[in-house]
């Protein structure tokens, strides 16, 4: 599939607009060859090197649909949990706390009643020293577990959809549990390695993501310059939350490139059409398909799906399901129309402030459309 000129030009445009240093856009169309579209440059402050389809982004909370839900349906498929089992059967370190009773699926609706956001990371490293090893990565779960232990619900369980983040760090220490090995182990050996998605990858912040970030080095775009932590990051999670975990977290925590994402997206489209896949059918339906136990809420588990307006702008089918991250990342995947677009940038680059990205994703997620429409 080539790149019609439309798609280049929009992404230079946006390039001179500010709307990010750079960015990649990867386009699968009714299983035809992967269309990558790259635009910018991988840094403005310094100027970095010209972007590549070979770049690595810090995926934000894209790392939830490709890292925690796909764990989640994996575990789910093989019977080792229930979207009804509570939290803290699976946790007991929650036991009698507001959350304990939450469910998975509550959790993954983003209807549990905890809070969207909190600064955890001013805890559980107030001088921004972040775990060195596995031992401390440990370690700083455990404190996690009692801070939102002590969190006081914002509202009754299942009455609304509030994003957030709290739930899905919630739901990577129960893959954790469930599996018996650590979130980034688990999701590179059943989900990254067989499908071979790479580079596709937590960076810890210990020795093992140290050798990762060098290897990558000249390939990974930098994000902010973080007052926290005091330096510009480039291989290291922009999420503090995460950073403070260790790099590897339930909400954030992926780097990867477009092509990566897209093996990814491709296994949840090939599983929701009945194709081969990791992905047992019936469960990608569940996991796509927009809940109704929350009035007004466009969450499917994990996954969220079109609303007015949407990021994926008016030409998704109502039966398409996506997510965005912070960073400047987002994936939408169209199941009618056979369509997957995942769009990587930097737009916190080099300030979180800037959010012209809002009105950029629905303008270029239109104009994909109707250059596929082309191809019909």
């Amino acid at each position: 599939m080539q790149a019609p000129p439309s798609l280049h030009a929009a992404l230079q445009q946006a390039v001179v607009d500010g709307i990010f240093p750079g960015a990649v856009l990867a386009i699968r169309y009714r299983g035809n060859r992967v269309c990558l579209v790259s635009a910018g440059r991988l840094s403005t402050d310094p100027p970095g090197s010209v972007v590549t389809p070979s770049t690595v982004y810090d995926l934000a909370s894209l790392t939830k649909p490709l890292a925690t839900v796909t764990s989640l349906a994996l575990l789910t498929q093989r019977g080792q949990c229930r979207l009804d089992d509570c939290v803290d059967a699976l946790l007991p370190e929650l036991g009698e706390s507001p959350i304990g009773q939450a469910t998975l699926k509550q959790l993954l609706t983003h209807s549990s009643g905890l809070p969207g956001w909190r600064g955890y990371y001013e805890q559980l490293s107030p001088n921004a020293v972040l775990p060195p090893s596995l031992q401390a990565r440990a370690d700083a779960n455990r404190q996690l577990l009692q801070l939102i232990k002590r969190e006081a619900l914002v509202y009754g369980r299942g009455e609304r959809s509030l994003y957030s983040d709290l739930g899905f760090m919630l739901l990577g220490l129960v893959i954790e549990r469930l599996s018996g090995t650590t979130l980034d182990q688990f999701v590179y050996e059943h989900i990254f390695r067989p499908l071979k998605a790479h580079p596709l990858c937590y960076l810890p912040t210990d020795g093992e993501g140290e050798s990762s970030r060098m290897l990558m080095r000249d390939v990974i775009a930098p994000t902010e310059c973080n007052s926290w932590r005091g330096r510009l990051l480039c291989g290291e999670v922009h999420d503090e939350n995460a950073a403070a975990l260790g790099g590897v977290a339930g909400h954030a925590g992926l780097f990867g490139t477009a092509e990566a994402v897209l093996v990814l997206t491709d296994a949840w489209l090939m599983g929701y059409r009945r194709q081969p896949s990791i992905l047992n059918p019936d469960v990608v339906q569940d996991f796509t398909s927009r809940q109704n136990s929350v009035s007004g809420s466009s969450w499917a588990l994990g996954w969220d799906t079109p609303s007015l307006p949407s990021s994926s702008g008016q030409y998704f089918s109502s039966q398409s399901f996506g997510h965005l991250g912070y960073t400047g990342t987002s994936i939408w995947i169209d199941p009618v129309g056979e369509l997957e677009v995942v769009l990587l940038s930097n737009r916190v680059h080099p300030s979180r402030k800037n959010e012209k990205i809002r009105a950029f994703r629905p303008t270029i997620h239109d104009l994909v459309h109707q250059e596929c429409a082309k191809m019909r």
